[in-house]
């Protein structure tokens, strides 16, 4: 008798993508999500007969095995093998309609299918399937209830990433494409270079962490080089990408590290790669978030007595923002009660356990204060909770001495935000990291957590201080409050006039006392341009005066700056700055302290993108984009980079220098090649401006 072949395996793609929410994946092969049942037509030499013997093989790995669970055999009707199940659904002729359910804990990656009937095999050309992990399924970790939810965190391949500073928080759009060309091998491939077993495979615990280790290329030659030097001449200004999709993409193809990232490309290259495997995943930004405490809590700032900020001496440093990211999952390694939001964090900063890796670390356990938890709860928590201590620096015969003029213990890890579900706005999450301040909740929390932590005694903790010897380390309070002055006394910092480059600054610090009677106030105030990771560029102007006042009252003191002091710093830095102005004040009847500093952002003309609300698929149309210079000085070696995804690749416009009161004008047109709602980002870089970025959304029909 004739033995039984294959003739051919129909991988029925279109309706298998569709029920599997992967039919945006730009790519051959089948991608179906674990725990749900795919169809496979197969076509056969002769009818199928009760003796048979048909079974399709799932192999993952180069050299698949069954005895270590790389090799999966599967024959219809027959128990579950590793949790997978497979039924006839159906024999008409020569055809076999087969139903496939792979294990909800399945290994994720890449499967070879080999059907095997009696001693034949068949190899169908393109049998590879990639398996993702399954918000949609209830026995999947990744399980996610909420569909709007699920629409967000896994199939929305746009968004938004916040930066600035908490004073001035802007958005800054960001296309992740985690359904473009070569990212979903970008994302295979880093999982194999990860090293991950079989079994961690499983985990998105373990596949979170080993990505957060893999899109920085410290010690792994991953994907992002991470620079903060300001000077970027071989490679890409990390102010320059709108995207993951050129990173992800350069990536595969050369398998060398791209250059270069910061905390924010770092963050939106990781949610890339956790959507595309499946895990839900959102960019979390953190205003005033501190860095390098070595889990001391405490962050230590230098001043000198024009109360301007002192780089050399800082170990430890207080960043305007901080991107990282937060990964939805039931962690099962774990006690219950950790389940929900893990952050994970790619940005190089510290090693753990040997590797710049960091997370996945509950939410949860931060905001209880449980954090000896797996994995860098400490650092999370110290990014979030640490108290800033200001110091004046003083030459005292010749030698250094350092005078404590302020403790906030408020200050750090504010207005922490992520982008709204299915909208374009900032949805602040803080409450979920930490309690309300000063709440009965807080204070447990904070207990819990320092007895886990050793925060050290309130000496100052420069490379010049070491030499002091701490009285007493441990004479802290364990909850140290605002520090409540005798008088009342209260600082606020603010513009007065819009903040455009080449205008003068104006800004005022306000000096309150709320008890009765005359006080005499030192009042010192400074200006200065820093990098938003606190790095101070430039000193732009210092005012001391001395004011009195009939309390309860307040008074207005000014701060302006001339163009000519920072429009140089300006123009020749490579990335974005903010301007930080600190004031300290000195009751002269009280010895009352008081210091604040407030980080602002320039503002800048907009970008206009103008173009239909709707299109329908393949049919061009045109987009504009226009920005008018309303600013007073040049602005030279413009830039305009634009990507729509579905719609056109990315695009660099040379504009040359634009003049103060120009109107430039670029046109693209844009063929439509994906349906549903879709955005076009557009950004300008010049010497002068980084960060002027619009985005706007179209409907494909």
């Amino acid at each position: 008798e004739s033995s039984l072949k294959v003739t051919g395996v129909d991988f029925l793609k279109s309706q298998n993508t569709r029920q599997h929410h992967t039919d945006g994946y730009n790519i051959q092969s089948l991608v179906v999500r674990r725990g749900q049942p795919f169809q496979v037509q197969v076509s056969l030499s002769r009818e199928l007969r009760a003796a048979d013997k048909l079974s399709l093989r799932f192999g993952i790995g180069e050299n698949a095995m069954k005895n270590n669970g790389s090799l999966l055999s599967l024959k219809p009707e027959r128990e579950d093998f590793n949790g997978w199940k497979i039924s006839m659904v159906e024999r008409k002729g020569k055809e076999c309609l087969l139903s496939v359910t792979s294990s909800p804990n399945a290994p994720v990656g890449k499967y070879n299918l080999h059907v095997k009937t009696g001693s034949n095999t068949y190899k169908p050309e393109n049998g590879v399937i990639y398996l993702l992990f399954n918000p949609w399924c209830e026995d999947d970790v990744v399980y996610m209830a909420n569909d709007a939810e699920k629409e967000e965190y896994v199939l929305n391949d746009t968004g938004t990433i916040y930066v600035g500073s908490a004073y001035s928080i802007y958005d800054r759009p960001w296309n992740f494409g985690q359904f473009e060309e070569f990212i979903l091998d970008a994302c295979m491939y880093l999982l194999d270079k990860s090293k991950l077993s079989l079994a961690q495979r499983r985990d998105p615990a373990h596949v979170s962490r080993a990505m957060s280790a893999l899109v920085n290329a410290n010690d792994d030659s991953g994907v992002l080089l991470g620079n903060w030097s300001g000077n970027y001449v071989n490679g890409t200004s990390p102010m320059d990408w709108i995207g993951s999709v050129m990173i992800l993409q350069k990536y595969y193809k050369t398998k060398k590290p791209v250059r270069y990232g910061q905390c924010w490309v770092f963050a939106g290259v990781l949610n890339t790669v956790m959507r595309c495997l499946g895990v839900p995943c959102r960019c979390v930004s953190t205003f005033d978030a501190a860095h390098d405490t070595e889990e001391n809590l405490r962050v230590d700032v230098y001043l000198n007595d024009k109360g301007e900020k002192l780089n050399s001496l800082s170990f430890d440093s207080v960043w305007n923002f901080h991107v990282w990211n937060d990964a939805w999952m039931k962690r099962t390694d774990i006690p219950n009660g950790f389940s929900g939001w893990q952050a994970i964090d790619s940005t190089p900063q510290e090693q753990s356990q040997g590797r710049f890796q960091c997370g996945p670390c509950p939410v949860k356990a931060v905001r209880e204060g449980d954090v000896y938890l797996p994995y860098d709860a400490k650092f999370v928590y110290a990014e979030v909770n640490a108290d800033r201590v200001y110091w004046v620096v003083k030459k005292v015969n010749g030698k250094d001495k350092y005078f404590k003029v302020g403790t906030e213990t408020q200050a750090i890890g504010k207005n922490i935000s992520t982008k709204a579900v299915g909208q374009n706005r900032r949805v602040d999450i803080t409450k979920e990291y930490k309690y309300p301040e000063g709440s009965k909740e807080e204070r447990m929390s904070m207990q819990r957590a320092y007895s886990f932590l050793r925060p050290s005694g309130l000496m100052p903790r420069s490379g010049y201080a070491s030499t002091i010897h701490t009285i007493g380390a441990n004479a802290e309070p364990l909850v140290p409050k605002e520090p409540v002055t005798k008088t009342g006394l209260h600082l606020e910092i603010a513009n007065t006039e819009p903040l455009h480059p080449g205008n003068p600054l104006e800004m005022a610090i306000t000096v309150k006392i709320s008890a009765p009677g005359n006080w005499t106030v030192d009042l010192i105030g400074s200006c200065q341009l820093q990098y938003y990771t606190g790095n101070v560029q430039a000193n732009l102007g210092t005012i001391k005066e001395t004011i009195t006042l009939e309390g309860p009252s307040e008074m207005q003191i000014p701060l302006k700056i001339a163009p000519d002091a920072y429009m140089k710093t300006l123009s020749s830095v490579e990335d974005e700055v903010l301007i930080l102005v600190t004031a300290i004040a000195e009751v002269k009847e009280t010895n009352d302290k008081l210091t604040k500093e407030t980080s602002m952002r320039f503002q800048y003309p907009p970008i206009t993108v103008q173009m239909p609300e709707t299109a329908s698929l393949y049919n061009d149309f045109n987009c504009a984009f226009i920005f008018k210079n309303k600013l007073n000085v040049t602005l030279e070696n413009c830039k305009l980079l634009v990507e729509g995804l579905g719609i056109f690749k990315m695009t660099t416009f040379e504009l040359g220098d634009i003049m103060p009161g120009r109107i430039m004008k670029s046109e693209i047109v844009c063929t439509p090649t994906r349906l549903g709602e879709k955005k076009i980002v557009a950004k300008l870089i010049s010497n002068q401006i980084k960060g002027i970025s619009a985005e706007k959304g179209i409907i494909i029909t």
